[in-house]
């Protein structure tokens, strides 16, 4: 099997931690879609593809250098974490995502996370499409109260320790279905627009405004670039198509004298969302089917 992973890593400012991860990929002979670092969120998006045991080598290859270097009590970054490998979706690529294709794909994320867990002592929880019926399974309320609410509570992890990891919190993995990661900036940097407009579409997404269905945003302050940002997941990008969001964001800020400074994919896209995303810049490797 075929798997596609984009694990989100809790460092974004070590030049010479990216150099390391990018050979560990390259040894591993995988299609290397995105590995980028972000100084102001202070986090590292990777995303790659392959059979499922070189995905696996890799990953915990990866986390064996990661984990050595990062240390969460000394973490500052604009992105919620709760990990040192924050989270780590899973996406099988040959074909439809049947139910028997489920149930592979899982197998394969149970042994990864077990191994991970066991490993480094740090607990994994188990979301979407993998979580077995023991907590909840979607990102923002396993993500809630962040890496300082974990500590000294009693966890119900699937796999690892009942307390998490004192660097590293823990980990959340799973099996979940495409969404697009999307970035606005604004050329500004008070987030107050950005975080206005951030609220603005999570109130139309609860009142069932179609153009932002499964969308979630947040406003974000980029001070290294003297930007701000409206930072979005697509959650439903088949029903959700990115440019007129993309227009959403640049007429509310053009109507408080504020332009866009860029748009940005973070990650990967799939063929049938290229026509409703002309506003990104998509490189070719970013492209997966």
């Amino acid at each position: 099997m075929r798997i596609l992973t984009v694990p989100n890593w809790s460092f974004g400012r070590s030049r010479g931690l990216s150099l390391q991860f990018r050979d560990v990929l390259d040894r591993h002979d995988l299609k290397v879609h995105y590995l980028q670092s972000d100084p102001d969120h202070n986090r590292t998006v990777s995303a790659f593809s392959g059979p499922e045991e070189k995905v696996a080598e890799a990953l915990l290859s990866l986390c064996t250098l990661a984990f050595d270097a990062i240390d969460l009590n000394r973490h500052t970054g604009v992105h919620p974490r709760i990990g040192a490998l924050d989270v780590c979706p899973f996406l099988p690529l040959d074909g439809e995502l049947t139910p028997a294709t489920l149930a592979a794909a899982n197998g394969f994320v149970e042994r990864v996370a077990a191994t991970m867990a066991a490993r480094h002592d740090v607990p994994v929880f188990l979301y979407e499409k993998s979580e077995r019926g023991r907590h909840e399974a979607d990102l923002p309320s396993l993500r809630r109260g962040g890496f300082g609410g974990l500590i000294g509570r009693e966890l119900r992890p699937d796999f690892g320790p009942s307390t998490a990891h004192l660097r590293l919190g823990v980990t959340i993995m799973g099996v979940r279905e495409f969404l697009l990661a999307v970035n606005v900036d604004l050329a500004l940097p008070d987030p107050t627009v950005a975080k206005s407009i951030a609220r603005d579409i999570r109130r139309l997404r609860s009142e069932g405004d179609p153009r932002f269905l499964g969308v979630r945003a947040l406003g974000l302050p980029l001070v290294s670039r003297g930007e701000s940002q409206v930072s979005m997941n697509l959650t439903l990008p088949d029903l959700t198509p990115v440019d007129p969001i993309v227009e959403y964001i640049a007429q509310q800020a053009r109507d408080v004298n504020v332009r866009l400074a860029g748009t940005e994919l973070i990650g990967v896209i799939r063929p049938c969302d290229l026509p409703g995303a002309t506003r990104l810049k998509i490189r070719p490797e970013q492209i997966v089917s």
